[in-house]
């Protein structure tokens, strides 16, 4: 795949320097169509997938820590048959699931009470239950989980998404990271890597923040008329072009006169999607949206993904904290279900009903799973497995009521259906109509992509 070039842009740039040269008035009235074309034209504008999408947009939500895969979408009655029995380690004992479970919908997929309004989706999910990735700390699994790679510095997802597809609103970012985690890997996880700059994702505030308070800094300015500021910006990028014209190599350049463009755009229309008020009521209590909710936070997190994929992003991650009960088991899984479990089920509901989820793909997991068993002799933990775990998928393409794959009878490692990260990432790049053997970018010498050498598309569950 050819990388658009920003040779467009800087003649752009030259362009303004003669056209306010001569008459303002006509000159910004000329101005104003060369900055559409810019926007169709520009590094972020719609590209052609590789083969007809099932997919056009992506909302990833991320349950950081590692959430149970027998306390929510594979059913483990072994493990309440043999609960306190040896596990495979010494001194370990497994413990059984904690919570009741039903089939559910027409499928009859195995759901668990702790998750009982994504269970009420049962007959759109598709359960990917021989998951497994290459290591169990959360730091570099999070890394591969997002970019492919847990020992490099690589492109995420996101970045690859938006390079190889572009963006279908020229006044919004294409890729959008809410309430981000600040450690294990933090920026990286959303970052563009050797990718040209202006694919990287935009963070609206952090997973320490709630996200009514988080805001995209200096998105208005109460001094400036937006003539005055285009004439402004257009001073600053013309000292940019000239940098870059001195050091070309240097796509850093590049993405900052891009970044600078889009925020201008922006500011016609980001404040308006991220907006709720807009909202109707029912809608927001549909969502667990309402002061003093535990579902508040993510409800905000799910809406906002929803708004900003109708209005036209191409990429949209929320994150959730934090499933990684060692101990604490069920007070910390119902904490985290009561969190997200109805704005989850809250969103695969409006998708569908505006039309949207045939053609936008959720998904949803964290970097790993969760072991069968536990050194507590309170039975109440579970520790870190990225031997066998499980995601799902809605919508975009894939089989809904469909669980594929399995772990053994009690849960330790993927045995069945065996999905590794590297096919995940294939997965999701077909579905959204790119070839991950195509989608490709040249650096320090040779070819680089999200699955690396590795990969392959799991056709078993596409619709």
């Amino acid at each position: 795949m050819t990388i658009p070039t920003p040779d467009f842009n800087r003649q752009l740039c030259n362009r303004r320097q003669m056209l306010k040269s001569a008459t303002c008035g006509l000159g910004y009235l000329a101005f104003a169509g060369l900055a559409q074309q810019q926007a169709q034209a520009g590094p972020l504008a719609p590209k052609m997938p590789h083969h007809p999408p099932r997919a056009r947009r992506m909302i990833f939500l991320h349950m950081r820590g590692g959430p149970s895969a027998m306390e929510t979408f594979e059913y483990k009655p072994e493990l309440n048959v043999r609960e306190g029995e040896a596990g495979k380690a010494k001194n370990r004992k497994l413990v059984s699931s904690k919570w009741d479970w039903k089939r559910r919908g027409e499928s009859g997929l195995w759901v668990s009470d702790l998750v009982k309004h994504q269970a009420e989706h049962a007959d759109d999910l598709c359960v990917l239950s021989g998951m497994h990735t290459d290591i169990a700390n959360h730091t570099p699994a999070m890394l591969q989980l997002h970019t492919g790679s847990f020992a490099f510095t690589r492109p995420s997802m996101g970045a690859w998404l938006l390079y190889g597809l572009g963006s279908e609103n020229q006044n919004l970012p294409g890729f959008v990271s809410i309430s981000p985690p600040l450690i294990n890997g933090g920026t990286k996880n959303y970052g563009a890597a050797f990718l040209p700059a202006v694919y990287q994702g935009t963070a609206i505030g952090d997973i320490k923040t709630p996200v009514r308070q988080a805001k995209i800094g200096n998105i208005n300015n109460p001094q400036y008329t937006s003539t005055l500021q285009r004439e402004q910006l257009d001073v600053i990028q013309s000292l940019n072009e000239r940098m870059a014209r001195r050091d070309p190599a240097d796509s850093q350049i590049d993405g900052v006169i891009e970044s600078y463009e889009l925020a201008f755009r922006m500011q016609s229309e980001l404040p308006a999607v991220m907006d709720l008020s807009a909202e109707t009521q029912s809608t927001l209590e549909s969502y667990g949206i309402g002061d003093g909710k535990p579902s508040d936070n993510f409800g905000r997190q799910c809406l906002l993904a929803r708004r900003m994929i109708e209005a036209g992003v191409r990429h949209v991650e929320v994150c959730d904290e934090f499933w990684d009960q060692h101990g604490g088991l069920v007070k910390g899984h119902n904490a985290r279900a009561a969190a997200t479990d109805q704005p989850i089920g809250a969103l695969l509901t409006d998708l569908k009903q505006r039309g949207m989820l045939e053609d936008t793909l959720v998904v949803w997991g964290g970097e790993f799973g969760r072991t069968p068993d536990t050194a507590r002799k309170d039975f109440d933990g579970r520790d870190h497995n990225a031997n066998g775990y499980t995601m799902w998928m809605a919508g975009g393409g894939v089989k809904g009521g469909f669980q594929y794959g399995a772990t053994d009878e009690l849960g330790y490692e993927a045995v069945e259906g065996r999905v590794h990260l590297h096919d995940l990432h294939a997965t999701i790049l077909h579905l959204l109509g790119l070839d991950h053997t195509q989608l490709t970018y040249r650096y320090a010498g040779r070819d680089f992509r999200l699955t690396d050498v590795h990969g392959r598309v799991v056709s078993e569950i596409l619709a």
